[in-house]
């Protein structure tokens, strides 16, 4: 069921309740004021006819005999019944079955007090009624109340109409109402299904910035933003690894493709291979840099306990024997007294060493200086390692965009490497909810690159 739906019926039936009850108690008041109303009406019948049948003593047969009711003006169907103290039926005008029920309620009356009951035949009020001389009577005065049931009546219907139309109302008000409220999330939908993956930079109204239905359509946009960004990072990265893969191709069949056809000795033959087995070192290590850019997107964290400092180490041993005779100045801070577990950190030993030492080798292959690197806690719950090169350096552009995988700024096109390793490095301090920042060297010149990640608590 749509919204505009629900909500047009939860506001009918509100309504329609608050009508039925409203309703309801009007009748009932009503209804509550005819009878008080007609009772008293009664109990002032009995009341006239006790004051005209036993007004005088003692009694005189002949005058009961010949009382009318006429005599007396009444309600529409008036049955009066008159009893004395012991009981006897003095006078009645009532039918047998009205008759008995008189007889049966006589007992009920108190001096001072009155019932009033219905019958069949209408409404009836007793009464104790106490003559000039001290004689005590009960009389009975009955009858229907025609105009006020009719009235009644009316009202019932009134009300019945006025709650039939007033539904209608409240289904075309909500349906309305609805509708109007909902009209700004009609108009993200038909903008919504504008978005698709061929213009993913339309972005959705955000109305007036303030209701629900604009913090809905913010977060959507958002959202579009993250995921434009990332399809424009996917697209980048689908093109730098393409070239990245076609080079080392192109040039590898280039070379076989020669030495089929022109290579007639074994030194020629030689020299082809030896520039195909250059070729495919490189698509080795591109593949193993997208490799291990996958494995650092789906790992998962096993939350281990892991010696940051022996990961440092093992990236410092590979990178002298890869770079001999470049200088690596290697320094370590102080441990906080309430750490008992030295650079212990929770994850995964073999991800962070891979991130470690990708910055390692960035900071030494574009620095001909000695490179500085610092592990210390920045907070007592915070490692961070520090590595200062003093190379080329990074522009703005170039720093803004350095994590991105492949890429490769101005200082990098000439140098061995595809723009991976940075990558790798940002997504495993991100999966061990750390952060890695670049930024100039403390003179301006070369490039530090920060890590931070959480100890082990």
């Amino acid at each position: 069921m749509l919204i505009q739906a629900r909500l047009t019926l939860r506001f009918t039936l509100l309504v329609l309740v608050i009508q039925l009850l409203f309703a309801g108690f009007v009748y009932w008041l009503f209804a509550t004021a005819r009878e008080q109303r007609f009772a008293g009406q009664l109990q002032a019948e009995a009341g006239l006819a006790g004051r005209l049948l036993v007004r005088q003593q003692p009694l005189v047969p002949s005058y009961l005999r010949n009382f009318r009711l006429r005599d007396v003006p009444g309600v529409a169907g008036e049955q009066l019944s008159v009893f004395d103290a012991a009981g006897r039926l003095l006078y009645t005008s009532a039918d047998a079955q009205s008759l008995a029920l008189h007889r049966a309620n006589r007992t009920r009356i108190r001096p001072g007090q009155s019932v009033h009951f219905r019958d069949d035949e209408g409404e009836t009020v007793g009464i104790h009624y106490r003559n000039p001389v001290g004689l005590a009577y009960t009389v009975f005065a009955g009858g229907e109340d025609e105009d006020g049931l009719q009235l009644l009546r009316r009202l019932r219907l009134i009300l019945t109409v006025g709650t039939l139309g007033a539904l209608v109302l409240s289904v075309l008000a909500g349906r309305y109402f609805a509708g109007q409220a909902l009209a700004p999330m009609r108009a993200v939908v038909r903008q919504a299904r504008r978005i698709t993956a061929e213009h993913l930079s339309l972005r959705l109204s955000e109305g007036n910035g303030t209701d629900e239905i604009a913090q809905l359509a913010a977060t959507f946009n958002q959202m579009l933003d993250r995921l434009e960004e990332s399809f424009t990072a996917q697209r980048s990265f689908v093109a730098h690894a393409s070239h990245e893969l076609r080079t080392p191709l192109t040039t590898l069949l280039g070379t076989l493709e020669t030495a089929a056809d022109y290579d007639r000795t074994l030194p020629d033959a030689q020299d082809s291979i030896a520039v195909a087995v250059q070729e495919l070192r490189k698509l080795i290590a591109l593949v193993n840099g997208l490799l291990e850019l996958a494995r650092a997107d789906e790992s998962t964290f096993t939350g281990e306990t892991v010696q940051f400092d022996e990961c440092l180490l093992q990236a410092l041993a590979y990178c002298r024997t890869r770079y001999p005779a470049q200088p690596v100045h290697f320094t370590l801070g102080d441990i906080p007294e309430a750490t008992d577990e030295g650079y212990a950190v929770r994850g995964n030993a073999q991800l962070l060493t891979t991130a470690i030492l990708n910055v390692l080798d960035n900071a030494l292959k574009f620095s001909g200086q000695p490179v500085a690197v610092t592990l210390e806690y920045a907070t007592a719950r915070l490692v961070r390692l520090t590595v200062t090169d003093q190379g080329p350096g990074l522009t703005p552009q170039e720093q803004q965009r350095a994590f991105e995988p492949l890429y490769r700024g101005p200082s990098g096109q000439h140098r061995p490497g595809h723009g991976i390793g940075l990558a790798v490095t940002r997504k495993v301090v991100q999966l061990h909810r750390g952060e890695v920042t670049l930024a100039p060297g403390p003179n301006g010149t070369g490039t530090t690159a920060v890590l931070t990640v959480p100890a082990a608590e």
